[in-house]
């Protein structure tokens, strides 16, 4: 009797933690192992010993630095706690915070997500001392909720930093810190269905982002030619998700900054919901720094 009554616990355990296991994973997108939750506890047991930092020690704090958006509740206290190495740049973007001091930075107004936070930052410090490595970062710490999309197996921003090599995002310009291609890159034969020819045309129209089919000096799209083109840029445009990546000072410069003032200029003047215009902006960061148009 005594065994019957221990297995049917050991169902029931089972039982319980499939279905919390399928729940997850029904909420949680894209249903990937790295977002199963047998695997996410699996690696919080001894990740760390495993795979120690490998975090660069030759670069000085002042010649790298970490830009994050922050809403009055979210804890950003993890930055000096975990990356005391790095500069912090934390932009508040509450219209009436009761966190921000008067020497706080803070964004023009609280849209587009993360992406205002991001293009204030690089308008703001243009002309002042942008550092060697800028790593643009959403303000969570971790968590199998908010932080699903962080590819380390805790899902740990922290840990993503610590393992960032500089020299790579040196010589590359632009390093998304996204390896999963999952949500954002496995559809690429698919339109884009979050960018269009207008909305290309919008943010783009007088800087210096060129057609796909055209010369690099060529200026950006009109909406004659993008109409000529049809639907070359949905169908062309496609990146992992979702919106952390580090990009090179040099890489920033190779953009006048009067492009990211227009750039945020349509953002701040969009009609579009910020969950549809921060995803846009997500879909084109790797296009704003460069790179080719499927990342």
């Amino acid at each position: 009797m005594v065994h019957v009554l221990r297995l049917r616990v050991k169902l029931l355990v089972i039982s319980a933690l499939t279905v919390t296991n399928m729940i997850l994973l029904a909420i949680v997108k894209p249903k990937q192992d790295p977002y199963d939750l047998v695997s996410f506890i699996k690696a919080s047991v001894g990740w760390s010993a495993r795979y120690p930092p490998e975090e660069d020690t030759h670069t000085p704090a002042w010649d790298k630095i970490v830009v994050t958006p922050a809403r009055d509740v979210d804890d950003i206290s993890w930055l000096a706690e975990d990356l005391p190495g790095w500069q912090h740049a934390v932009y508040y973007v509450d219209r009436s915070s009761a966190v921000a001091r008067n020497d706080s930075l803070r964004t023009p107004i609280n849209k587009g997500n993360e992406a205002m936070a991001y293009l204030t930052y690089i308008i703001d410090h243009y002309h002042r001392h942008i550092p060697s490595i800028v790593v643009f970062l959403h303000s969570h710490r971790n968590g199998f909720w908010k932080a699903w999309h962080v590819d380390d197996p805790l899902h740990n921003n922290a840990n993503t930093l610590r393992h960032l090599q500089l020299d790579h995002v040196r010589r590359q310009g632009y390093v998304n810190l996204r390896c999963n291609w999952n949500p954002g890159c496995t559809e690429v034969w698919e339109p884009n269905p979050h960018l269009t020819n207008r909305t290309w045309d919008e943010i783009f129209a007088n800087t210096t982002t060129p057609f796909f089919e055209s010369s690099p000096g060529k200026p950006a799209a009109s909406s004659q030619m993008t109409a000529d083109h049809g639907d070359v840029f949905s169908r062309r445009v496609w990146t992992s998700c979702c919106a952390q990546f580090a990009v090179s000072r040099e890489q920033i410069y190779l953009r006048p900054l009067q492009d990211y003032v227009n750039i945020r200029q349509w953002l701040l003047e969009t009609d579009l919901e910020d969950f549809l215009s921060g995803r846009i902006m997500e879909y084109l960061w790797h296009v704003i720094f460069g790179q080719e148009a499927i990342q």
